[in-house]
């Protein structure tokens, strides 16, 4: 009896690893992280935040400072800023007061008897208040508000008005003067002479004289033209200088 008792108690024993082998095993399951989560989720796509102007778009600009085909030379910096919003989809792609940068490209200076001033300029990028900046090809394509200079070809040449009424005028005021101390001179008889001495000093005056600059005063209002399509990121543009 004691020996059986002990066969039990050995096989009980022996049988306690087997049973313990043959459990399955059970993992505990761990919730991914939030960083997991975001690498395995499929990365949202962006809309599109480019916009694009067209060539042709003509945008209202106010000069900064004084231009002047007597003073002005080859080169020098046009400085301006937009008068106005520009709208694309109903989106401002070119908010008011954006700045644009220019140059003069060239100037002809007026002549004696013939040949008008002419001015050229051309606009080459625009500065936004973030500091985002945009290349552009712009040309004038109007003074808006002037009475003495006109566009003359499709480069945006500014060319000054003429003359005449004015060299007529100067010519008739040194005329009236003559008349009047040939009058006095000659009892009325030298009037004639008088009138011919005066005419040929204001005709002479006229010779020597060059005729009006081109002359655009800070204020001035200039139209510009783009002359090629241009894209300005939107998102950009509404950045904060600071992210810049």
């Amino acid at each position: 009896m004691k020996r059986n008792l002990t066969l039990v108690v050995v096989f009980a024993v022996c049988a306690i690893p087997v049973l313990s082998q043959d459990q399955p095993q059970i993992t505990p399951r761990v919730a991914p992280t939030a960083s997991e989560s975001r690498i395995d989720q499929p990365a949202t796509p962006q809309p599109s935040q480019t916009l694009t102007v067209p060539a042709g778009t003509k945008i209202p600009l106010t000069l900064k400072q004084a231009i002047s085909t007597h003073s002005a030379r080859v080169g020098d910096p046009v400085y301006a800023q937009t008068a106005f919003p520009i709208v694309e989809n109903n989106r401002i792609v070119i908010p008011e007061g954006t700045f644009v940068q220019g140059t003069i490209r060239s100037i002809v200076h007026p002549g004696k008897v013939k040949g008008r001033a002419q001015l050229q300029m051309t606009f080459t990028s625009m500065i936004f208040p973030n500091g985002y900046t945009v290349l552009l090809p712009g040309a004038v394509e109007g003074v808006p508000g002037s009475n003495d200079s006109a566009i003359k070809d499709s480069e945006g040449t500014i060319e000054q008005s003429g003359s005449k009424g004015k060299d007529a005028q100067t010519i008739a005021t040194s005329t009236i003067p003559g008349a009047a101390i040939g009058a006095i001179a000659d009892g009325g008889k030298g009037a004639g002479i008088g009138a011919g001495v005066g005419g040929v000093v204001g005709l002479a005056t006229v010779l020597l004289t060059r005729g009006p600059d081109v002359a655009l005063g800070p204020g001035s209002s200039v139209e510009m033209v783009l002359e090629r399509t241009i894209e300005i990121d939107h998102a950009r543009v509404q950045r904060n200088p600071s992210a810049q």
